[in-house]
């Protein structure tokens, strides 16, 4: 099933969509930055710009970008879509940053509508290949950063990478709420051609060092 039903963003989630984005990037900076007050002092130290347009540029996009393709995934197959901000979560982000550690679940994409297993299925899996997209985008700004001796970019494309890896990963795990779950019931062929790469690399990161912050 498929309608004419156009993209368009109410001023209720361009507002969630800006403050997520916004504090995420500022729990990330923070994160970044090793948590704490002290981390907070380091920040402002050295100047917030640049480590907030990392996060904004990275966490925030990497969040972000990852909701709205369930968005687009729904409303090509006729919902009614819309992204929510979860402030309890925004503010959990920030604290949890402050704490040394991130816990982030910037809100969700809510749709009604009638919809079949499969329709279910891609719009579950439009988030975690979004980011495996975005990771591809990345690789080229860690080469010219590295290459072009450029930290700020290679910063950027870094985080990018690893960020978006580990959210396509993470999201694909089939438990709970997680679109791996939705993804899994509908087709376990897809499933596995989106998981399994994802957490291999996610893995070769950790173990080779590639990409982390």
């Amino acid at each position: 099933m498929s309608t004419n039903t156009s993209l368009q963003f109410s001023s209720r989630e361009l507002r969630d969509l800006g403050l997520a984005w916004v504090a995420l990037g500022f729990a990330f900076a923070i994160f970044f930055a090793g948590g704490g007050m002290a981390a907070i002092s380091n920040v402002v130290e050295g100047g917030l710009l640049g480590p907030f347009l990392v996060s904004l540029l990275t966490a925030g996009i990497g969040f972000l970008l990852h909701e709205l393709a369930h968005k687009v995934v729904a409303v090509r197959y006729g919902q009614v879509a819309e992204f929510r901000a979860d402030y309890g979560m925004l503010f959990l982000a920030v604290m949890s940053s402050l704490a040394g550690f991130i816990f982030a679940a910037p809100g969700a994409v809510h749709h009604r509508g009638m919809l079949t297993e499969r329709e279910h299925g891609l719009i579950a899996l439009a988030g975690p290949v979004t980011n495996l997209f975005l990771a591809a985008v990345f690789l080229p700004v860690l080469l010219v950063g590295v290459f072009g001796g450029s930290e700020f970019v290679g910063l950027v494309g870094s985080r990018g990478v690893t960020i978006n890896l580990f959210l396509a990963a993470f999201n694909m795990l089939p438990f709970g709420a997680l679109d791996g779950n939705t993804v899994i019931s509908w087709s376990k062929g897809v499933f596995a051609a989106v998981f399994v790469p994802s957490l291999l690399l996610v893995v070769g990161m950790f173990v080779f060092g590639f990409g982390l912050f």
